[in-house]
């Protein structure tokens, strides 16, 4: 097997350890693809890619999160950023607890587990103002991420610790408030190519030694009815790429009709449908992330790279609603954490502190820029049994975009 064939002279190869599980994992996807007739739409080749056990990249050792390509990460997330993240994103957390009457939080794809200790910190003294909860609850797929959340939170909130409970099954009910913090981006997702005139779904064989691209002309009803509402016309000739998101709203689905009371707040990056799916958007947005380095290839290391799509935020509204979920609100990031007091806790460090107060200050800049994370970022929310919307969505609400 050629691993190296898709390998871009620019980015670093991995160790002999790291190699060896990718290896593995292309032989475990080579045998799915047998079983199949040498043909796997593109979703089920990233499912098995990011969370086949124990040699995906979400669920076997290798290290995703940092904020240098030469600590050994490949991407940085909100939290890893900035602690103000996690402590203004605590005051909607509480004002949904307190609105709800529930005292439970649970976070997917909790990542290091700087967010949850941020989180439980901002929480904790919060107390001080009768906001009260009894339950940190997790759910990642990682074993690897799991111990490295309970050293997290254990240095970082050790007296709450007691608190957090890591689950292997979803609860069929919950109240409380759920949170995903860039977690949608990272659901499988369907990849389809419109050339010659006809939608083609893109699938994956394996060719010359190494994994290839192979399209199929589309048959099924149900897809075409899908695709005919895209717009085409801005494509470059006739060539445009585009995803859909099934996986996506399935967990919606499923958090949506687990929430008896409560709410829930998804953060991620991405686009209402009508901006998703613009003509001018031909090649989609996929995109692989290894060593802080962004780039298009899914095939390189399958196993040691994040493989994502941006997040087409209608189907996800559509996929809540439909449960009988309140949609809570949409909004940018930087909206988000601006009518939350992002800026308020950040002027609570004292600017003669330069040595604490100009990180802090070029953290939060990167979360609200427009230019960085604050607008390419949303926050969708829904909600069961809460009267009234969030202080965070009080202003810029766009879910008229949607």
């Amino acid at each position: 097997m050629n691993l190296k064939a898709h390998q871009p002279d620019s980015l670093p190869a991995p160790g002999p350890s790291a190699l060896a599980q990718s290896e593995a994992l292309v032989a475990e996807i080579r045998a799915r693809l047998d079983e199949a007739g040498g043909w796997l739409p593109f979703d089920r080749y990233m499912e098995r890619a990011l969370y086949a056990p124990g040699l995906g990249y979400y669920s076997g050792g290798a290290r995703k999160f940092g904020l240098r390509g030469d600590d050994g990460s490949d991407f940085v997330t909100a939290p890893e950023l900035s602690p103000l993240f996690a402590a203004t994103l605590a005051r909607p957390v509480a004002e949904a607890l307190q609105a709800s009457g529930t005292r439970d939080v649970m976070e997917f794809g909790a990542g290091t587990g700087k967010l949850a200790a941020g989180l439980l910190n901002a929480l904790d003294a919060l107390s001080a103002s009768g906001v009260e909860f009894d339950s940190y609850s997790i759910v990642d797929l990682s074993g690897e991420l799991r111990e490295r959340q309970r050293e997290t939170i254990a240095a970082a909130a050790p007296a709450l610790l007691a608190k957090v409970r890591w689950l292997d099954a979803l609860p069929e009910r919950f109240e409380g408030v759920v949170i995903g913090n860039e977690v949608l981006d990272a659901m499988p997702v369907r990849l389809f190519a419109h050339t010659g005139g006809i939608w083609h779904e893109r699938g994956v064989v394996w060719r010359d030694g190494a994994f290839a691209f192979d399209d199929r002309p589309v048959q099924a009803a149900s897809d075409l009815a899908l695709l005919a509402e895209i717009d085409t016309t801005g494509a470059a000739g006739e060539d445009y790429v585009t995803e859909t998101h099934e996986a996506a709203s399935a967990f919606t689905r499923t958090i949506c009709t687990m929430l008896a009371r409560g709410a829930i707040l998804l953060i991620d990056y991405g686009f209402p449908r009508h901006e998703y799916y613009h003509g001018q958007r031909a090649q989609g947005t996929l995109m692989c992330h290894y060593r802080h380095r962004a780039h298009g290839d899914p095939f390189l290391y399958p196993g040691l790279q994040d493989i994502t799509a941006h997040v087409e935020f209608t189907g996800i509204a559509e996929a809540g609603v439909e449960t009988g979920a309140d949609l809570l609100g949409f909004t940018s990031q930087a909206r988000f954490l601006l009518n939350a007091g992002i800026t308020e806790a950040l002027g609570e460090i004292d600017p003669a502190d330069t040595a604490r107060f100009l990180p802090a200050a070029n953290a939060v800049q990167k979360l609200l820029s427009e230019a960085e994370m604050g607008e390419l970022f949303k926050v969708i929310a829904f909600s069961r049994g809460l009267d009234d919307t969030l202080q965070a969505f009080s202003s810029g609400d766009r879910s008229h975009t949607l």
